[in-house]
Parts: structure tokens; C-alpha cells; sequence
């Protein structure tokens, strides 16, 4: 969603809602559903995601979604092997050093979607149109939060962060972009692993597979945005470190997707992922929403 976008949808949701996200959730739920949350007896995923939101501890959440302060969490979780190498951090575009950057990088903010600049080239790179892009962001990041119905979000102090870029070359497939291996967890236990490449502004390529590396196509379900294409994808040479890694960093929460890399056969860090598609997922199977639904354990003080 680009910048105007969001200020359209923050003002519509301000005017019909006030400042209830509860509200904002449960309108975006029937609009792409048809139906509203249960949120006295949850059942699938979409809507346990949502209980969890708003009648959960998510005092962690701000600092597991923030992309720069969650790699604190991952030291400690023993994963700190798989973290992108940081280049720098900074609190204001004009404050960004470019100087100290190398030739390549990816930058990005700590608490955006989809708003990242590659740099192949810093020779090349449009330097005043990048800080003019991540000040826009900046003045306003805190409003993605709001219209997603993810209050966590809207708690992150926003920054910019610069990492090394990872060579998309050296991965076990084909593909434009980096291979997107997403581990959903129940706290501590991985349940599938979907795999995206291919990433597109519209398009993205798709495929599940089970822990064991065994494929699953009943599992999920062609979307707006995501191809189910289940051609094989080799099984990742750190697929071992990689599950384990996700049951460290998932250990103690309900719920969490937790997003990896392998560039070169060595996995990497991505992000942690509390409330995917802001608990509107579209892309399961309706039978494996309620089946991963069921994995999700609600702690029983809040019920």
C-alpha cells in the first residue's frame, strides 16, 4: 500500500471507528470473508490471530515485529548466526551515513511492509529521491498499525536500517527474488513451511511443504496476490538449522510465522510475523485454518 493509500484508509477508518482497532479488525474480517470474527469461541487460524490481538499479552509483540530491535531477541534465542550483517541505523532519512554504506545494500524500515530500496550500485543510487522516500515514510509509518488493525505496529519507534544484500544467485532455485522459506510455528513446534519466490508487486509463486520436506497441495489455496505453483523446490541443504532456529525463536508464543533465507547454503534471518496478513490469510485451505487454528493454544487466564 503506498503512502496515499494509507492516509486515505487511516482517515476513513478514524471517521467510521474512532480509535477502536477492535473495530477496524472486524470490518476488514467481513470484507474479506463474509462473516464475522467469533471472538467468543475462535476457531481457525484468521480468527485466533485476532483473538490473540486484542486479549493476549503482546507486550513482546512491538519488539518482535520491529525489524531492528527483534535481532536482540534472536541473539538470545541462540540464532544469532542467522542474522542479515547491519550496516547502520537511523532515526531520521537526512541522518542516513552514506558514506559508510558499501556499493551494495538493502535498505528498509524497521516497521513498514514492502517499502524496501535494493542498491546494487551506490554510484548509482538516486540518494535525495531514497531520503526523500524513507522521510515520507518515517513521518508517517505509524499509521500501518492503525489501518491493518495491528496495534503492535503502531507502538514501534520508526527508524531506517541498512543490511548486507544477499545474493538471490546462490540459492537451490531459480528465482528473481529471494526464496521466502515461512515456518509456522505453535509455540515451539513448526507445523509446514510455505515457500514463495518469484515475488512480484502483484504475483508471488507459491508451494507448502510438511517438516519433513514432503509437499502438500490440499493444504492451500490460490489467492489475489499468491500462485500456487507446486513444482519441487530442493529441499534446503539448512533446512536442520532452520527448524531448529524457528523453534527457539518461537518457543513461548501461541502462534508466530517465522521467515528465513538459505543464500549459499547457510540460513539467514528474516523477520518474525505475529499476525500474518493481519489475520485475513487467504492463501490456506479452509479445512487447514481450522486445522492449524487448532494448534493455536489460547492461554486460558485470558479466556
Amino acid at each position: 500500500m503506498n503512502l496515499l493509500n494509507l492516509l486515505i484508509h487511516k482517515l476513513k477508518y478514524k471517521l467510521l471507528y474512532g480509535d477502536d482497532p477492535r473495530k477496524v479488525a472486524d470490518y476488514r474480517f467481513r470484507k474479506k470473508f463474509g462473516r464475522s470474527i467469533d471472538w467468543e469461541n475462535p476457531k481457525d487460524l484468521n480468527e485466533k490471530i485476532q483473538w490473540l490481538k486484542f486479549h493476549s499479552d503482546t507486550s513482546l509483540w512491538t519488539q518482535l515485529a520491529d525489524k531492528w530491535a527483534v535481532r536482540s531477541y534472536v541473539e538470545e534465542r541462540g540464532c544469532g548466526d542467522l542474522l542479515v550483517p547491519l550496516y547502520g541505523r537511523w532515526e531520521r532519512a537526512e541522518m542516513i551515513d552514506w558514506e559508510s554504506l558499501p556499493e551494495q545494500f538493502v535498505m528498509k524500515t524497521n516497521n513498514g511492509c514492502r517499502d524496501i530500496v535494493i542498491c546494487h550500485d551506490k554510484a548509482q543510487l538516486n540518494r535525495r529521491k531514497v531520503t526523500h522516500h524513507f522521510a515520507s515514510l518515517l513521518r508517517n509509518g505509524r499509521s500501518y498499525g492503525y489501518i491493518t488493525a495491528e496495534p503492535h505496529y503502531a507502538t514501534i519507534k520508526p527508524c531506517v536500517i541498512a543490511e548486507a544484500l544477499l545474493d538471490a544467485t546462490q540459492q537451490s532455485i531459480e528465482s528473481s527474488t529471494l526464496v521466502d522459506y515461512k515456518i509456522w510455528c505453535f509455540d515451539g513446534e513448526p507445523a509446514c513451511i510455505r515457500v514463495y519466490y518469484n515475488r512480484g508487486h502483484r504475483k508471488v509463486d507459491s508451494t507448502i511443504y510438511d517438516t519433513g520436506w514432503n509437499t502438500h497441495p490440499e493444504w492451500i489455496a490460490a489467492s489475489d496476490h499468491y500462485k500456487v505453483d507446486m513444482q519441487p523446490v530442493p529441499r534446503p541443504a539448512s533446512l536442520d538449522r532452520m527448524l531448529e532456529a524457528a523453534r527457539a525463536l518461537s518457543k513461548g508464543l501461541p502462534q508466530v510465522r517465522v521467515d528465513l533465507y538459505e543464500v549459499g547454503g547457510k540460513p539467514y534471518f528474516g523477520e518474525l510475523t505475529l499476525t500474518a496478513a493481519s489475520g485475513c490469510i487467504d492463501s490456506f485451505s479452509e479445512a487447514y485454518l481450522r486445522e492449524l487454528g487448532d494448534r493455536v493454544q489460547l492461554p486460558e487466564k485470558m479466556k
